[in-house]
């Protein structure tokens, strides 16, 4: 197919590779022009804008920063429904907010594009290695056409139900990774204070009740220093304001998920870690400790 990728960061740039792997034309563009170089060079076209990306592609993703750039990379006059015709289908993978997500299809609709919203899970790791998580709101009719572009990418994918839906589930993951990433930290802490192998605590750990995601693919590359990001801090703190925004909506207190929310400020606000992954938010304790001496 004749597919277009706008955003190639961490995960959108291997996501990407994966699609142009699979023998699909690929078109790109990314607002820093050298993070599409591998792209190009691996056979990828260079577009100037998301309007021409759109131009000339079938399939169109996405996959940008904050609600804010998506808002801008589709609506903008240079952007992506300024290129698109009628049959184009637009598939926003940006963990954003729902409400956007309905409103970009609804847009879709009124002009006879396709639009579903598919957010993933699984970090730099699963994009790599075409194991995400895909989480899709849209039409099922749409969803149906595309499911074999997810399912090259993805070891996972599930339709939610209409648009914003994979928003939802998106959110939903992100409480879940918060508890687990604030557990991963402490735990790691309360190990060195008790003297213990923080790398044989890993090993019996990821035999047990207490193993998760965050455990295998963070807790090592926090024994080694190692705070690039898979997902940037930033952008996790900005799924976690937008989830509990969600949840006081529904009149839901999420308490522990609010807890997280805090660190996480502290860590991008306070320390300025923001581009750091995720698992750097153990680094405000040892700043915090050094303050508090």
């Amino acid at each position: 197919m004749k597919i277009g990728f706008i955003g190639t960061g961490v995960m959108g740039a291997a996501i990407a590779s994966n699609l142009l792997q699979a023998g699909n034309e690929l078109t790109v563009f990314n607002r820093t022009k050298s993070k599409t170089a591998d792209l190009v060079a691996a056979g990828a076209t260079w577009a100037d804008t998301p309007k021409k990306v759109a131009e000339v592609s079938e399939v169109v993703f996405s996959m940008v920063g904050f609600p804010t750039d998506v808002e801008q990379v589709y609506f903008a006059d240079d952007g992506i429904f300024a290129g698109s015709k009628k049959g184009t289908i637009l598939i926003d993978m940006t963990t954003s907010k729902p409400s956007l997500a309905q409103k970009i299809a609804e847009h879709g609709e009124r002009n006879g594009i396709h639009v579903l919203d598919a957010p993933v899970s699984g970090g730099d790791v699963g994009a790599k290695n075409a194991t995400l998580t895909v989480m899709v709101g849209g039409n099922e009719s749409t969803y149906q056409q595309v499911k074999p572009l997810f399912e090259k990418i993805s070891k996972k994918v599930t339709l939610f139900g209409p648009a914003g839906s994979g928003q939802h589930a998106k959110m939903a993951n992100q409480i879940m990774i918060a508890g687990t990433m604030t557990g991963l930290t402490e735990t790691l802490l309360y190990t060195k204070a008790a003297g213990l192998d923080p790398h044989k605590v890993l090993d019996a750990l990821s035999a047990g009740g207490a193993q998760n995601w965050s455990l295998s693919n963070y807790g090592p590359r926090i024994l080694q220093d190692d705070y690039t990001p898979g997902f940037f801090a930033r952008h996790f703190l900005k799924d976690l304001r937008i989830a509990l925004q969600e949840a006081d909506r529904m009149g839901l207190d999420l308490s522990a998920t609010a807890n997280a929310k805090r660190l996480y400020e502290v860590m991008v606000d306070v320390y300025g870690l923001g581009d750091q992954g995720t698992q750097g938010l153990i680094n405000i304790y040892s700043k915090t400790t050094k303050e508090n001496n």
